[in-house]
């Protein structure tokens, strides 16, 4: 246990903008939601179906990524790729709603942005040794 290396500051960054991106992923994800009666939020995404898939995924991994934002500050390996998965899916998800609706898409923006810097964050050199030194032994 003392091999351990203390919580760079980054890996707190990373959990709070984590959280952050996900509390994000949350709000543009039920906003859409409501926005299914208008039809030119509905036609811009292709009709509701995509837009109830697009909302419903949005808040999903928005969840995921708040709850599993707190193992993060353990050093947990798992929630670092339960992380960096979903800040992956968020992105990609964010990217196709930001490009939909071009118009009122600066939420999806910043989630991009926060998103990007959270994974910059999360695979940097410190982030790497601390994660590594805490990962179970074979």
């Amino acid at each position: 246990m003392s091999d351990q290396m203390a919580r760079p500051m980054g890996v707190t960054i990373v959990a709070i903008l984590a959280w952050i991106a996900g509390a994000l992923d949350i709000v543009s994800g039920t906003i859409l939601l409501f926005q299914a009666g208008v039809e030119s939020v509905a036609d811009g995404l292709g009709g509701t179906g995509p837009l109830y898939v697009a909302a419903i995924g949005s808040i999903v991994l928005g969840l995921i990524v708040v709850a599993v934002a707190a193992g993060l500050l353990t050093g947990s390996w798992v929630s670092r790729m339960i992380i960096t998965v979903v800040e992956v899916l968020s992105i990609i998800g964010s990217l196709f709603l930001a490009f939909a609706y071009l118009g009122g898409a600066v939420g999806e923006w910043l989630g991009i942005v926060i998103s990007l810097v959270v994974l910059f964050l999360l695979w940097g050199h410190k982030s790497s040794v601390f994660f590594g030194s805490r990962q179970p032994e074979a």
